[in-house]
């Protein structure tokens, strides 16, 4: 089927009108296509990463060291999704780079290195594309709500159960 504007429209989730590569602290969620479980389990509240789960981990990891316009704050890696807070610095340091860049750039580099995995260690295969489209992200504008972020961070393996994300064919009944 050929695009047609009428019909294939998206709608932005982003700030109309907001610069996404000025200074600022932003929280992301970007989840596995299908809410597929790829990356590991938890078991009483801990999150046990797979082979999987430690790419996308170490990945997420090693970003300042590719984009110096970026700091790492808190991260978690759950089965299905990952949840980080990113801290774009001065746009004095070279290369600029906006937060969906950044995003789509880790999204492209865990995904190569997963199909790696599937064809020579026999990970999981995905459908279609290892992550949704879009991701979730919310700029963190004070330290009152970068203090809860964190905390929701933090806590998000122990509820898991209750957690949106969680597959709905894995809900207790």
């Amino acid at each position: 089927m050929s695009y047609n504007p009428d019909i294939h429209h998206r709608r932005s989730i982003r700030l109309k009108g907001y610069d996404y590569s000025q200074s600022g602290a932003y929280f992301i969620t970007i989840c596995i296509n299908h809410r597929q479980p790829l990356l590991g389990a938890i078991a009483d509240g801990i999150m046990y990463p797979n082979p999987a789960g430690e790419m996308v981990q170490t990945v997420w990891e090693e970003l300042p060291f590719h984009y110096p316009n970026i700091e790492l704050d808190a991260f978690v890696l759950m089965p299905n999704h990952i949840h980080g807070i990113i801290i774009l610095k001065s746009a004095q340091i070279e290369p600029v780079m906006t937060l969906g860049e950044i995003i789509h750039r880790f999204k492209s580099f865990t995904t190569t290195k997963y199909r790696h995995g599937v064809h020579q260690a026999q990970w999981q295969p995905f459908i279609g594309r290892l992550w949704q489209r879009n991701y979730y992200e919310h700029i963190i504008r004070n330290q009152e709500i970068c203090d809860r972020l964190r905390q929701y961070i933090a806590n998000n393996p122990s509820s898991w159960e209750s957690d949106l994300l969680y597959p709905n064919s894995a809900r207790p009944l």
